[in-house]
C-alpha cells in the first residue's frame, strides 16, 4: 500500500456472534499483510471492523474494500463528527459509529434524489439504523444533495463510490459545484473531505459516469478544489492496474476489483 502526499447497480445467539467475529477476523487477516510497511491501523478501527453487529454480507466485502487501510488513511478518530454522504446500506456508517464512539457523532446523509429514484433496498441499511439501539450516535439526514448540511460543524465528510453519481440522471437536478461548496461550509477549518470512486480512463472527464459508473480522477480534483479544498494526499490501496477502465463496475469480470482512487481533501485552516 502506498500513500502519496500532495502539497499545495446504483438506480442471532452466542454461537452466531462467535462465528461472525471469527469470519470478520479471517477476512481481516487475508489482507492485513498488504499494509506492511505502513503504520498499523489503530485499535479503535480494528475493533469497529470486528463489530459483530455488522451484517455478514457487509463483512464479506472487507477483503475488497479494505476498511482498515482506507479509514486509517482518512484520519477519522474517536470523538469526531463525520457525515457519510450517500450512505447506502451503511457499510461505512456502522464502523464510523464504533470509531467515533459516544463522544462523537455520525450523520448518515441520504439525498432526496436517491430516495425518489432508486430501489428502496439500496438505502434500507441506512434507514433501519434509526430504529437500531446498538448505534445510538447515528442520525439519518435527508435533503437534496446540493443542500447538504449538518446540525453542527463536521470533522469529516466521506463519500465512497458515489461522487460520480452526482452527475447522473437519477441524481438530477444536482448542482455539483453547489454540493462541493456545501461540504466546504459544513466542515470545520482543517476538516477532511474523503472521496473514493471508480476510476475511468484518463482524459475521459465525465463521459462514463452514467454508463460505466466511473469518473476521471482529474474531474474530481478540479471540481472539489474549485470549492476551496486542497488535495492533501491520495492513497493507492484500492488501485488495480489490471483494470482497463472499459467495463461497467457491476460487470462480474471486474465487480469488487475496480481501480479506485482515494483522495483526502482538506479545508484550509484560514
Amino acid at each position: 500500500m502506498t500513500h502519496s502526499i500532495i502539497r499545495g447497480t446504483r438506480c442471532s445467539g452466542f454461537f452466531g456472534r462467535r462465528m461472525r467475529l471469527a469470519f470478520a477476523g479471517a477476512l481481516l487477516a487475508s489482507w492485513l499483510p498488504q499494509v506492511q510497511g505502513a503504520a498499523s491501523p489503530p485499535d479503535y478501527i480494528m475493533h469497529a471492523i470486528a463489530d459483530t453487529a455488522r451484517p455478514v454480507e457487509q463483512i464479506k466485502l472487507d477483503a475488497w474494500r479494505k476498511p482498515a487501510a482506507v479509514i486509517g488513511f482518512s484520519g477519522l478518530k474517536p470523538g469526531d463528527r463525520v457525515a457519510d454522504f450517500m450512505a447506502g446500506n451503511a457499510y461505512f456508517t456502522r464502523m464510523f459509529s464504533r470509531i467515533v464512539g459516544p463522544n462523537g457523532h455520525v450523520y448518515a446523509f441520504l439525498p432526496t434524489q436517491e430516495l425518489a429514484n432508486c430501489a428502496p433496498d439500496e438505502t434500507e441499511g441506512t434507514r433501519v439504523l434509526q430504529r437500531d439501539g446498538r448505534y445510538k450516535n447515528i442520525t439519518v439526514l435527508i435533503a437534496a444533495a446540493d443542500r447538504f448540511a449538518a446540525p453542527e460543524p463536521l470533522d469529516m465528510v466521506w463519500t465512497a463510490q458515489n461522487y460520480h453519481d452526482l452527475y447522473d440522471s437519477f441524481m438530477k437536478p444536482t448542482d455539483v459545484a453547489a454540493f462541493n461548496r456545501a461540504v466546504f461550509r459544513a466542515l470545520k477549518p482543517g476538516g477532511v473531505f474523503l472521496v473514493i470512486d471508480h476510476v475511468a480512463a484518463a482524459g475521459s472527464g465525465l463521459r462514463d459516469t452514467e454508463t460505466l459508473h466511473r469518473i476521471d480522477p482529474g474531474s474530481i480534483r478540479a471540481a472539489v478544489t474549485a470549492a476551496g479544498f486542497v488535495l492533501e494526499a491520495q492513497s493507492d490501496v484500492l488501485r488495480n492496474p489490471e483494470d482497463a477502465h472499459a467495463l461497467k463496475v457491476f460487470d462480474p469480470a471486474i465487480r469488487h476489483r475496480t481501480d479506485q482512487i482515494v483522495y483526502r481533501f482538506r479545508k484550509p485552516l484560514r
